[in-house]
């Protein structure tokens, strides 16, 4: 549990920076846009109707759209601007926060009475006099609601913006998720849910302090959001020059890989962070332009996803053909295979392959009309689904996607027949799974390769520290260190199976 906990602090400060920065963009832009709206019908329906359309997008998936977006306004610009991390998550988040604010602020203006105005213009107020002595002081307690309300979405939908790569809480319950580490998970939850309830209870006390001209209790609340925001800004400063950017993907055995390459590198005298939940073309973009410094990928998912191969040479020849790819088309340096390889194998539950007599692809194919499939998120969509599906016309009775961990819970609660599992998974063993074997050779090889971004590539020392991975992990001992992980009883965290899986590693 204290483990768990200790992580809260670093992520804590940049959950809370990323969220106060996006809530603060958005008032920027809310406010003159609400003092224009109210005047200007034509302004206020086109303006509530795009923040309204903003709301209908699901947040992870605008955190998503913005990767390409900023992707082909930085090639546009001739680079530059950073796909991943704290802009796409500020843009989305703050896209977010505009509703509310903007409702409630051209709310607030419309309904204002007009005798009120009246006597103000009266008095010969000016508009800008008009604006600031009679109107904002009656809309601030409306105004308020709108900012908490925004204040505590952002802070919830903060969490999604791991999966771009910028650190927040969501580290905690994304790693929990795969890792089945529940604590993890608890953690997070909670520190999100006590930020977001002590700001909302802070904005409370200014909102009441407004609405009863208490100016101490207005800027005591405020103030201890400033004094909180800038104690978080100290930590949550880029570390500086020597710091190592270190991504994974989603699923346990990454996890283990980045603390084991990151133990190697704080050895050598770096200091390194990491970007944790990673999806597969977004870990490789992140690394082509050069915002991570290294991370662990697989030959087939290059060679299929990347490079668009269908064919299916010889795993050396996967390895090296990708690894050439990769240095001539994005700089990146391939430094070669850990030593094991981490295949997609489609499986099932072994008393049900033996009684329903599968023992392969083409076994499968004749009965897959009467099972369900379950993948992990991405298979569906992968070039490798549609490569073993048409070569063996497999068609299942359904299909879904689940995270890692909860495919391999599907099988084995009987909710799916068939998983494609991955070879390096220590739990294939302990269930008893039966693997399917592959007579078309429809799967390419996926050994696992170890990726540096373009300003790594000649860098020695960085790549010395390195080395000693290269053909060094055992797929015996990686399927080892992935079950201490993925077990359900005498869970290991990755950090544990990463210093087991050091002290492992080939001479």
């Amino acid at each position: 549990m204290s483990e768990a906990f200790a992580r809260v602090p670093e992520l804590l400060a940049q959950h809370l920076l990323l969220a106060f920065a996006a809530l603060l963009l958005g008032l920027a832009i809310s406010l003159p846009l609400a003092i224009l709206s109210a005047r200007n019908r034509t302004v206020g329906r086109i303006a509530l109707g795009f923040a309204s359309l903003v709301q209908t997008i699901p947040s992870l998936a605008l955190l998503a759209l913005f990767y390409p977006i900023l992707l082909s306004l930085s090639a546009l610009v001739g680079g530059g601007i950073p796909a991943l991390g704290f802009l796409p998550s500020l843009l989305a988040l703050m896209l977010y926060a505009l509703l509310p604010i903007l409702r409630n602020g051209v709310t607030g203006l419309a309904t204002l009475d007009p005798a009120v105005l009246e006597a103000a213009d009266g008095m010969g107020m000016t508009r800008w006099q008009k604006l600031w002595l009679v109107e904002a002081p009656l809309v601030l307690p409306v105004l308020m609601a709108g900012i908490r309300t925004a204040a505590v979405w952002t802070i919830g939908a903060a969490t999604l913006s791991t999966t771009v790569g910028q650190p927040s809480l969501g580290d905690m319950i994304f790693a929990g998720l795969q890792t089945q580490n529940w604590t993890l998970v608890l953690a997070g939850c909670i520190a999100a849910a006590g930020l977001a309830l002590t700001v909302d209870a802070l904005l409370g006390l200014a909102e009441h302090g407004i609405a009863n001209r208490k100016r101490r209790l207005v800027w005591g609340s405020l103030g201890a959001l400033l004094v909180a925001t800038l104690i978080a800004l100290a930590p949550a400063m880029p570390s500086g020059k020597g710091t190592i950017v270190i991504g994974a993907k989603g699923f346990s055995e990454q996890y283990i890989l980045a603390r084991l390459i990151g133990s190697r590198l704080e050895a050598a005298g770096y200091t390194v962070e990491y970007r944790e939940g990673l999806g597969s073309a977004v870990a490789f973009n992140a690394a082509a332009g050069n915002g991570i410094d290294v991370y662990v990928d697989y030959s087939g998912t290059v060679w299929t996803n990347q490079m668009h191969r269908t064919d299916v040479p010889s795993r050396e020849a996967i390895v090296a053909q990708s690894g050439k790819w990769m240095r001539d088309k994005h700089g990146l340096y391939s430094m070669g295979s850990l030593g094991f390889e981490n295949a997609y194998a489609f499986a099932m539950r072994g008393d049900d392959a033996r009684k329903r007599g599968i023992t392969s692809l083409s076994d499968l194919a004749a009965q897959a009309p009467g099972l369900n499939l379950a993948t992990d998120i991405e298979f569906l969509e992968r070039p490798e689904w549609r490569s073993v599906r048409d070569a063996y016309g497999l068609k299942f009775k359904s299909a879904h996607p689940y995270q890692p961990t909860f495919m391999y819970k599907a099988l084995d609660s009987g909710e799916a027949d068939v998983i494609p599992a991955f070879s390096s998974d220590g739990r294939i063993a302990a269930s008893g799974l039966a693997i399917l074997s592959d007579p078309k050779g429809a799967i390419p090889g996926y050994d696992a390769i170890l990726v540096l971004a373009p300003k790594r590539a000649n860098d020695a020392r960085f790549q010395a520290a390195l080395r000693p991975l290269i053909g060094a992990i055992r797929v015996e001992d990686m399927r080892q260190a992935n079950y201490m992980v993925d077990r359900d009883t005498g869970k290991q965290s990755p950090d544990a199976a990463a210093a087991w899986l050091a002290a492992r590693l080939r001479r």
